[in-house]
């Protein structure tokens, strides 16, 4: 267990950055505040200038075990959220076996219980096989996921949705739904805007994320679930979640890092730079960060979905959909939305940390007498992304070749060390 005395730096505490040393003791957190002293046996952190945060959460990765193994495993996807700053990640099921039965559920979380180096809570699917025919037995796997979705997919039937949210609000969980009207698609793989007029490329239109959404907030009217809509790229889906929240319904949602640094005129002719739902117009990218300053989104999520090199090296068209980014989360959202003054850090803290614990019920923050679990950074250090340095499986991000700005210095989680960048 971790027994070190943190000084000099600036810690996110009782919900506010302050500067104060940290003594933890035995792998749990002894005490915040100035001039802490110790013995001269206790090792000693020189924190000038970094930041000490909760550890960052992501409830929407891909870890692709079991049954993608040569993209991603549970060892090397927890080991790369350690180094991006993790202490927690949500693992998607789009599996195979997909976890749509206590059995199947078993064949990961025995995976999660060796491999991981941090906590994984699994999701289960919402219909067997993710297949959208038929709901799995929700009674059942209730005590063993995090919550229930098919991300990958999007439910197709309202009659389904319906009674797949009757069913998680009766066992007071919630439905985490990748919204995508298959009817609506026409072929499209990326977004349908000026970039895809411009190439000859075919469009993913915006309704066919909004309509869904719009859908299934009206199902949470109808049946009260809690609800959560993943990875929103459009405006008119952010207008929706903001009528909803004004509403008072269990409604929230997240969007990415590559959406928020990007719109479609920025896309390049590489599989890097596909992913779904795909980056939109300048138009979208502007309201996702006006929904992220007024908490409409109250969520990062990397959407970390890593493929193999014959997957992505096709080009837009023929490439797989997904980019990874747990490595480069916060550097990318410190770089383009801190240090643009869209938000502040603290700011920062709570989407990447607070918000996505809290929604769905987990405790969050540094507590005094608990485990110690957090990430340590440098916020102006800056870097060119390479994925070649990356730990995940995956090397395909937007970012390849972009200037960041955030250094993660060291990783705890429950009072161990996951990962470290520095010397004592």
């Amino acid at each position: 267990m971790l027994n070190v005395l943190i000084k000099n730096a600036c810690v996110y505490y009782e919900n506010a950055i302050q500067k104060a040393d940290m003594l933890i003791e035995n792998g749990k957190v002894i005490s915040v505040g100035n001039g802490i002293t110790v013995s001269e046996n206790t090792p000693v952190i020189n924190g000038q200038d970094c930041l000490i945060f909760p550890g960052f959460a992501d409830v929407h990765v891909h870890l692709r075990e079991p049954g993608f193994f040569y993209k991603e495993s549970i060892e090397t996807g927890t080991k790369a959220a350690a180094k991006g700053g993790f202490t927690l990640v949500c693992s998607m099921p789009n599996l195979n076996p997909v976890p749509d039965s206590v059995q199947n559920m078993a064949v990961q979380q025995e995976i999660i219980d060796k491999e991981a180096v941090i906590k994984v809570l699994p999701y289960a699917s919402i219909t067997k096989g993710e297949k959208g025919t038929e709901l799995v037995d929700f009674a059942s796997l209730a005590d063993k996921c995090f919550a229930f979705s098919d991300d990958g997919k999007g439910v197709q039937t309202q009659e389904m949705m319906q009674q797949a949210m009757e069913n998680a609000k009766e066992l007071g969980k919630a439905v985490v739904a990748h919204c995508e009207d298959e009817s609506l698609l026409t072929g499209g793989y990326i977004h349908d805007g000026e970039y895809a007029r411009l190439h000859g490329h075919k469009g993913i239109c915006s309704a066919s994320e909004y309509k869904q959404v719009e859908r299934d907030i009206d199902l949470v009217r109808k049946t009260g679930v809690q609800y959560h809509v993943c990875h929103i790229s459009t405006k008119e889906t952010v207008e929706l979640v903001r009528k909803a929240k004004a509403e008072g319904l269990k409604v929230s949602c997240e969007t990415a890092p590559h959406y928020l640094a990007f719109c479609d005129m920025d896309l390049q002719e590489h599989g890097r730079f596909k992913m779904n739902p795909p980056i939109r117009s300048a138009q979208d990218r502007e309201a996702l960060i006006k929904g992220v300053q007024d908490g409409t989104i109250e969520v990062i999520a990397t959407d970390h979905a890593p493929h193999s090199a014959e997957e992505k090296l096709k080009g837009l068209e023929k490439s797989n959909m997904g980019v990874v980014g747990l490595e480069t989360s916060f550097a990318a959202i410190n770089t383009y939305m801190v240090k643009r003054g869209y938000i502040t850090m603290e700011k920062l803290v709570e989407i990447m940390s607070i918000n996505p614990r809290n929604i769905f019920g987990i405790e969050s923050g540094i507590k005094i007498g608990q485990k110690a679990d957090f990430v340590m950074v440098n916020p102006d250090k800056e870097f060119v992304v390479d994925p070649e340095t990356f730990t995940s499986k995956g090397r395909f991000t937007p970012f390849e070749g972009t200037k960041l700005y955030g250094d993660i210095l060291l990783t705890v989680y429950n009072g161990e060390v996951v990962y470290k960048n520095i010397t004592e």
